[in-house]
């Protein structure tokens, strides 16, 4: 009854939760008792990943228009995001700039931290990879670090067009995101 209970929790609850599960059904069970059975049954219960938050979009920071609108043209539109990975190290941030035409990742950068600087060394990266093309829609989400100062500085002295999603929009940076996730 208790490895029952467990996977059908996903193999998530430990005996305090199965306690609450298995007393649905009108009896009394101790915990001492289904923590002991769970130990000889070699029942672990799996810890739920953390979520961790990558957009602080609450900032009054100025934003840019939508210039991307899901129109993926060759090698004139670059996409940005920042993703989380854990490691034995502790939590990691992720941030790459793609080129939607070719879909290769052409500028990442890994820090411990999500500041402004590491989407500032994702951009200098994918710069230099293209040789500084000029006139590039680069679209990304409404992200502190992407309306910081230092980030548009870059965008302005490459003559870069910076392009944003609407709030709660994750389609036009669907690329990008599909890259995170694998």
């Amino acid at each position: 009854m208790i490895q029952e209970q467990f996977i059908a929790s996903k193999e998530r609850s430990g005996a305090p939760r199965l306690i609450k599960e298995l007393s649905s059904d009108g009896n009394k069970y101790n915990q001492k008792t289904i923590a002991a059975s769970m130990r000889r049954q070699g029942l672990q219960a799996k810890a739920a990943k953390k979520y961790k938050a990558t957009t602080y979009s609450k900032h009054s920071l100025p934003l840019a228009p939508n210039l991307l609108k899901q129109n993926f043209a060759r090698n004139q539109k670059w996409v940005g995001d920042i993703t989380y990975l854990w490691t034995e190290e502790g939590w990691l941030y992720l941030a790459v700039v793609i080129d939607l035409y070719s879909r290769l990742v052409i500028g990442w950068a890994m820090s411990e931290r999500m500041a402004a600087s590491l989407v500032c060394d994702v951009l200098q990266m994918a710069l230099l990879r293209r040789k500084k093309p000029r006139n590039v829609i680069l679209h990304t989400d409404r992200g502190s670090q992407y309306c910081s100062r230092d980030y548009q500085s870059l965008i302005k002295a490459y003559d870069l067009q910076c392009s944003m999603s609407a709030k709660g929009n994750c389609y036009d940076i669907a690329v990008q995101k599909r890259f995170t996730l694998t």
